[in-house]
């Protein structure tokens, strides 16, 4: 892709996506992200940036993968990096950060604390795939006083009961397949 083009694609992105259209006064960015219990980073260009990588790998691969970790381009492989990532919590929880700085602590927002480098959590894909396909080798236990399948979203833990899981976390927003059959 070239600059140019690659500049009117992001500015096209921005506007035709509800979340993009404010960025450089970051108010429906900030707001979704509040409102979901998170903070952006106060770096309006850094978070500009990191955002343009999102859409750059989502037209590249089809997905949100994260802009600092190496994606295969196979969506399942990478279901752990795809933003918000699986490591996101627990990167904001120790670190006040997550891995790539789009999502920062309070501490962070208000100044009272710098963000520093934060170690890699994510497994090597060899131990991740032997882990991928221990679990779905796992005899699954039946409930049968369930009237529903309870679907948990890999991101957040939100839980529910229902034939499907929801399209969008109502927590986290993660998508559709970030959720995994719970019982």
């Amino acid at each position: 892709m070239s600059d140019k083009i690659a500049q009117e694609f992001i500015d096209k992105t921005y506007k035709a996506s509800s979340y993009f259209t404010t960025l450089e006064d970051n108010t429906i960015l900030k707001k979704e992200t509040e409102d979901g219990g998170y903070y952006l980073n106060p770096d309006i260009e850094f978070t500009k940036s990191l955002v343009e990588s999102l859409l750059i790998n989502e037209d590249r691969y089809g997905y949100w993968a994260c802009p600092c970790r190496l994606a295969s381009g196979v969506k399942e492989e990478d279901l752990d990096i795809i933003c918000p990532c699986y490591y996101r919590d627990p990167d904001l929880d120790e670190y006040d950060a997550c891995f790539c700085g789009l999502y920062v602590s309070k501490k962070i927002v208000n100044g009272e604390k710098k963000a520093s480098p934060i170690p890699e959590r994510r497994l090597p894909l060899k131990v991740r795939k032997k882990m991928f396909n221990k679990k779905n080798n796992k005899k699954k236990t039946e409930l049968s006083n369930l009237s529903y399948p309870v679907w948990r979203c890999n991101v957040c833990g939100y839980i529910c009961a229902r034939d499907n899981p929801p399209e969008t976390c109502p927590i986290c927003k993660a998508k559709k397949e970030r959720f995994e059959k719970f019982i």
